[in-house]
């Protein structure tokens, strides 16, 4: 009996093993194999000069080199996290308290389900469509303006689009809106799975809802928040789409707005194709260093 049942849960595995055939395939051909070949083509000088190809070269580090040499890379990346600052503190802020609302059965909300699905709603929009609307309502003479001058607050148009850190705040703005759902319900869960008898303990003690929030909620929640900062911040050095549109891929003004995809996007678009690898490989170690930084400081503060 005992050799029936272990040949039975052979069996049963062999099947989970070719389920996850197709994944393991896809994942190897379309995300391993040009990791590789990404930090592989870094190391060579390959880009077009007018009508001549230069390369490709073997040059070593010469690529990684040019590029921490080069402030741009920093200037870059400084202007990416600043947006991504911009967009999270205020959306980490929000989130946390509708999904405290939400997820407290003591308030009997009404229509929670509507609720949650209309600030679910800004994250299925294309983010084109998004910059694009926003570019519009926040043009020189857009309904924004026109709104502000028609009450009084405005003599004149004001240039969103010209200000360093109204554009910067416009880009913050966009994936505010367009995230805050997302983050809303991962954190509203996490919530959800803490023991409802923590806070009926709390609460026969005498504590105040501002106390079981902070003392019971926010610890407890910490996986999840480290987890969302950590994606948060991988997708924030990601940024493309709506600076990319809302700054017709310049980064006015003086490339304040200009991201760290975006100075890919222009060496790819220029084909030289040595230095945006070296840039994509770049991109990869800042994003693990400051996620490693996210992650090391959320469980030191858990530890103590």
């Amino acid at each position: 009996m005992a050799k029936v049942k272990r040949g039975k849960v052979v069996r049963y595995n062999k099947w989970g093993y070719i389920f996850l055939i197709p994944f393991v395939v896809v994942y190897v051909l379309f995300q391993l194999i040009p990791l590789f070949r990404t930090f592989y083509y870094s190391f060579f000088e390959n880009y077009r000069s007018g009508l001549t190809q230069i390369g490709p070269n073997f040059i070593g580090f010469g690529n990684y080199a040019k590029l921490l040499s080069n402030p741009d890379l920093w200037m870059y990346t400084k202007n990416t996290l600043i947006m991504w600052i911009l967009g999270f503190v205020p959306q980490i802020i929000i989130s946390l308290l509708l999904g405290a609302w939400f997820s407290d059965p003591s308030l009997r909300l009404k229509g929670q389900r509507f609720f949650k699905t209309v600030i679910y709603l800004p994250n299925l929009i294309m983010a084109s469509a998004f910059a694009m609307l926003f570019f519009t309502l926040f043009s020189d003479g857009g309904p924004i303006n026109e709104m502000l001058m028609q009450i009084g607050i405005l003599k004149e148009p004001y240039q969103f689009l010209t200000n360093v850190w109204s554009t910067r705040g416009l880009v913050a703005l966009m994936n505010f809106l367009m995230w805050f759902g997302n983050t809303t319900i991962l954190l509203m869960a996490g919530m959800m799975g803490i023991d409802t008898s923590l806070f009926e303990a709390a609460e026969v003690d005498g504590a105040t809802s501002t106390q079981v929030f902070f003392k019971i909620t926010l610890p407890l929640l910490k996986p999840i928040l480290i987890y969302v900062m950590i994606t948060s911040l991988i997708g924030g050095l990601q940024m493309f789409d709506v600076p990319q549109i809302l700054t017709n891929g310049k980064g006015d003004p003086m490339r304040s707005s200009m991201t760290l995809i975006m100075y890919l996007n222009n060496h790819l678009y220029s084909k030289n194709y040595g230095m945006s690898g070296a840039l994509s490989v770049m991109l990869f170690i800042i994003t693990g260093i400051l996620s490693l930084i996210v992650f090391k400081f959320s469980n030191g503060k858990q530890d103590k």
